[in-house]
């Protein structure tokens, strides 16, 4: 099997809460779960072909596009990883079209346990897919709001008590203890009421719903967790090898080491298995 690959596709059983992988290559979907335990070989052609335009790039940026994509596409703008710095009511939007799509629409504000406690914001459309990609064992949606840029101000006031980012490499030794989101948001939604008030008075009462969902349990495809991480770069190695110990997040656990499959997003590979 060969051909461009995409980040794992994730299909998460909401009663048993296991996670099935599927990894896009050319037009094929490779089932890994049923390869856990087994030999994988990945091996990099050389060959990296734009997600967007398909032309062929010689470095892939924001995780598979050429640089000139990468300058113009409003998906790889800094505002996607800082919403709270959104322009799009500047007029300086970079694809305003795009914007209306993905940005100017519901938003969750959530807690997620990870490498430990922290929060995050997905659009709708992304749960759970978004918590299974960040590796979360755990996840609470507890806000919801109307736009990507209303999100990121309810995180960036909670990210002042708590993290908003993930130690990938503690995520990946697995063995985080259950975490009682619930109490956790009873305890930080308080520590907010001035900011979430201001931005009511900024976008309206009814921009912000506070939730009151159900915690989402979250059980990954791992034999084995490294002790040791040592993770695998195709920019600089054209193979990856060895038996596969599981999945978690978008990382292939191998017992020779890790590899971030996301992050080589429109690498041409070959798979044997």
């Amino acid at each position: 099997m060969i051909g461009f690959v995409k980040k794992m596709v994730s299909n998460l059983n909401m009663e048993t809460g296991e996670v099935d992988y599927k990894l896009p290559i050319g037009d094929e979907l490779l089932s890994l779960n049923e390869i856990i335990g087994k030999p994988l070989t990945l091996t990099y052609t050389g060959n990296i072909s734009c997600l967007n335009c398909h032309k062929k790039t010689k470095k892939s940026f924001s995780q598979g596009f050429c640089f000139p994509c990468m300058r113009k596409l409003a998906a790889c703008d800094m505002c996607i990883m800082k919403p709270e710095t959104c322009h799009y009511d500047q007029g300086t939007c970079r694809e305003p079209e795009w914007g209306e799509k993905n940005c100017m629409i519901e938003h969750y504000v959530y807690l997620a346990n990870t490498s430990g406690l922290k929060v995050g914001i997905t659009r709708h459309t992304q749960v759970p897919t978004r918590w299974i990609d960040q590796g979360a064992t755990q996840a609470l949606p507890i806000i919801k709001v109307k736009t990507r840029y209303q999100s990121g101000l309810v995180e960036t006031a909670l990210a002042d008590f708590i993290a908003d980012k993930t130690n990938w490499r503690a995520m990946l030794k697995g063995g985080n203890e259950a975490i009682d989101l619930k109490a956790k948001a009873a305890e930080l939604l308080p520590q907010i009421t001035e900011r979430l008030a201001a931005i009511k008075l900024e976008f309206g009462d009814d921009c912000i719903e506070i939730l009151d969902d159900d915690i989402v349990n979250i059980d990954y495809p791992v034999l084995n967790y490294p002790v040791k991480i040592s993770s695998y770069n195709f920019d600089k190695e054209v193979g990856v090898s060895g038996v596969l110990q599981g999945i978690k997040g978008q990382y292939l656990i191998f017992d020779t080491g890790v590899i971030n499959i996301r992050k080589f997003t429109s690498y041409e590979i070959s798979a044997e298995y």
